[in-house]
């Protein structure tokens, strides 16, 4: 005969294991996948984007340059001087979208390596420094702007914004609109694959929302996503929404923490997916650059 305690042992013992096997599942990193160094030596890293082949490209902001990683795992440099370019961002065309915080502007690189400038200034001041951006698939784009003086700046404090928002440029790349004017100091943004959610990141608050992208490009119905603000942003295949300041830190879509990516520098500012099939998460940190190989997949506008 089996007894109670023998019971109650059993069911203990699998409920353990159900609840080893849920969290397996949360995970979001491969099993037995270790983070892995690609690169260091660099004075600041920023901006990671990859394109249609799963190249990563990523910034260099003080050297002021556009770094390549190839997806057989050479570096090279794409572009220097790059306008201190920081936040970067790929189109379906294979254009690089640059924002380019030497001159508060926001660049489209060619694949060719010719620069437009696309935005120099709204309604006649210069924009604080273009930080991050996100295209939708039809074109559309979303750009934070920060304040982060920079030695390098020469301009009069009175030429520029007053307000730290997140703009809209429409896909007729004419029309610029502020979206969100009552954050802190808006950083790290993204949005979902079918276009219909935007997170910000409001790293001066330490909080990242979330609202619903009008057909228009306005945001509506801000709501708080998590306690916790990000220098960088990035989403999986499964809506999970990875945010960066001390390591990677990964959230479910419904807010909830379920990995936490630890990162041996000082600061992890952006992060994105790359490599062949999408499966690697590229970490820049400060010095260094760095891998990890996923369960999850990226997505993108691409």
């Amino acid at each position: 005969m089996v007894s109670k305690i023998m019971v109650i042992g059993f069911i203990a013992f699998f409920m353990g294991i159900t609840a080893d096997s849920l969290q397996a599942e949360k995970r979001v990193t491969a099993v037995g996948a270790k983070l892995e160094k690609l690169g260091g030596d660099f004075s600041f890293t920023e901006g990671p984007a990859a394109d249609r082949k799963g190249n990563v490209y990523f910034t260099d902001q003080p050297n002021d340059r556009i770094m390549q990683w190839n997806i057989d795992g050479r570096l090279s440099v794409f572009l220097q001087p790059s306008g201190r370019s920081n936040g970067l961002c790929f189109d379906q065309k294979g254009n690089l979208w640059a924002c380019a915080d030497e001159k508060n502007q926001i660049w489209i690189i060619g694949p060719d390596k010719k620069i437009t400038v696309v935005i120099q200034d709204y309604l006649g001041k210069l924009l604080n420094g273009p930080n991050d951006l996100w295209l939708r698939r039809d074109g559309g784009l979303y750009f934070s702007d920060p304040l982060y003086a920079r030695k390098y700046w020469s301009r009069d404090p009175k030429t520029q914004m007053e307000g730290q928002w997140v703009y809209y440029l429409a896909p007729d790349r004419r029309t610029v609109t502020p979206v969100a004017m009552d954050l802190k100091q808006p950083n790290g943004l993204i949005g979902t694959p079918d276009g219909k959610r935007l997170y910000i990141a409001d790293i001066g608050a330490r909080m990242t929302y979330a609202y619903l992208i009008q057909k228009d490009g306005s945001l509506s119905g801000k709501r708080l996503f998590c306690e916790m603000g990000s220098d960088g942003m990035t989403m999986d295949s499964e809506e999970n929404l990875y945010l960066t300041g001390k390591g990677v830190t990964v959230y479910d879509k419904t807010g909830k923490q379920i990995e936490q990516i630890e990162v041996p520098e000082r600061w992890t500012a952006n992060v994105c997916f790359g490599g062949k099939d999408r499966r690697m998460l590229f970490i820049t940190a400060s010095t260094g650059v760095y891998g990890i190989r996923m369960r999850t997949k990226g997505v993108g506008s691409q």
